[in-house]
């Protein structure tokens, strides 16, 4: 990455006026978007057929697929209004929570009617323009516009508000530039996260190897019985989980009877349950004066815990371990709480529950109309090898090194994703306030 501070500066500046923005080059003009945008509202009305459906999102405005939709359609796109390619779309509603209301569209087509339209008069380059206000928009800085509890912009308010401009062909130097430095920081972002996808996808295979082979690649091997299990350890066994394990599924406590006193008993869902590791960012208690004839649901110090509803199983499977931080808690329903029998080390089956084995193995099992979900039963029938239990701790303790080896170079590989991603916010916002000064050498660099 190159370093800002070394890039060139513009020979002069002037006050802005703005105390976010600090002094701006002194060529560059202080316009009113009356100047530089123009109102469009153009309705498609029955002609909506002949549109493409277009969004807003954080990648910019995209086409819909209308032959395998997601999301929620209108019954009819009467209201929507034309988009040519080129043409700018604002949420000037919601300003605050929406993650991205600025967008420039590549294509024609038809938005919501709710967006605001312009087009961009002539004498501006519209990418430069894009920039500036998705610059504005990553930080907020449309904020004192704001009106009302929807933080709602009013176009007034918009038309009239300045926007700092150099002239036109250092407008395009820089949205030259902008273009060509974020397409090689979203390149090496692209690459960044496939090392993560390689990463993960290595650990996987590891644990899965450990858990169903062993560590000594000398050992005899035997036929499991199991097609997708394969051959495994002579000496060890391949059996159902239920002889195992003790698998409880959750009670459906009454909604209507939660409790908001954090004196009272949390209740665990399926939310609460992430890959290792319990979260109570989001929490329920049940009364404590309702607990009697519920003690069976009490959740236990090295308890496991499963969430078994297709949102947590579809996503990876959650199972994650009590500890006496999470207690006291009691168990909802849709999760299931999981405790050793003789002869198995529950660690031990958390890594068996972890792995895409069991994964692959219960995905096409999903039952259930409304919430789709694996049952107790099923759990117990998954059929397993079992290790000695000497053996367990070893494949346990290298496991548990693995993870943790792998773990650090994923976080690793994630700050430098977010390092890469401060950096192209930092040089888009240099460039269009004029920070730093596009000369035509850095664009065909």
């Amino acid at each position: 990455m190159e370093s800002l501070a070394l890039m060139p500066k513009y020979e002069s500046y002037k006050e802005s006026g703005a105390e976010w923005l600090g002094d701006i080059p002194d060529s560059w003009e202080l316009l009113s978007n009356k100047h530089i945008f123009t109102l469009k509202k153009k309705l498609v009305g029955k002609r909506s057929a002949d549109y493409d459906l277009l969004s807003l999102t954080l990648r910019g405005i995209i086409k819909r697929d209308m032959d395998n939709p997601e999301g929620k359609f209108p019954a009819e796109f009467n209201t929507y209004q034309e988009v040519n390619c080129g043409d700018f779309v604002f949420c000037l509603f919601d300003v605050e929570e929406t993650p991205r209301t600025v967008g420039l569209s590549s294509y024609d087509g038809m938005i919501t009617g709710a967006y605001t339209v312009f087009q961009t008069n002539a004498g501006f380059d519209n990418k430069f323009l894009y920039y500036f206000y998705l610059n504005l928009d990553s930080t907020k800085r449309l904020k004192p516009l704001y009106r009302g509890l929807r933080n709602t912009i009013p176009k007034d308010s918009f038309m009239s508000f300045k926007t700092f401009v150099p002239l036109l062909g250092q407008q395009t130097l820089i949205a030259n530039f902008l273009d060509k430095k974020t397409a090689q920081i979203d390149d090496a972002i692209a690459i960044k996260e496939q090392q993560i996808s390689l990463l993960k996808e290595r650990k996987q295979i590891i644990i899965q190897q450990a858990v169903t082979q062993g560590l000594d690649p000398n050992v005899p091997m035997k036929d499991s019985g199991v097609d997708w299990i394969g051959k495994i350890p002579e000496h060890w066994d391949c059996a159902k989980l239920k002889y195992y394990i003790d698998i409880l599924p959750g009670y459906a406590f009454k909604s209507e009877q939660y409790s908001l006193k954090e004196s009272d008993i949390k209740l665990l869902r399926g939310i609460n349950v992430s890959p290792d590791l319990v979260k109570w960012e989001e929490v329920v208690y049940w009364p404590s004066s309702k607990v009697k004839g519920l003690e069976r649901y009490d959740l236990q110090e090295g308890d496991l815990v499963i969430a078994m509803d297709r949102p947590w199983v579809s996503s990876g499977i959650r199972v994650a371990e009590i500890s006496k931080k999470d207690l006291p808690c009691m168990l909802l329903q849709r999760v299931g709480r999981i405790r050793r029998n003789d002869g198995s080390i529950t660690s031990y089956i958390k890594v068996l529950l972890s792995t895409n084995l069991f994964l692959s193995y219960f995905e096409p099992m999903l039952t259930g109309i409304s919430v789709p979900h694996i049952s107790s039963d099923q759990i117990e029938d998954f059929r397993t090898p079992i290790p000695p239990l000497q053996e367990q701790r070893e494949i346990l303790d290298f496991v548990n090194r693995q993870i943790n080896y792998f773990d650090q170079a994923i976080q690793n590989t994630l700050q430098q994703i977010e390092k890469l991603k401060e950096y192209k916010t930092t040089l888009i916002n240099s460039a269009v306030t004029g920070k730093i000064k596009i000369t035509p050498d850095m664009v065909e660099q």
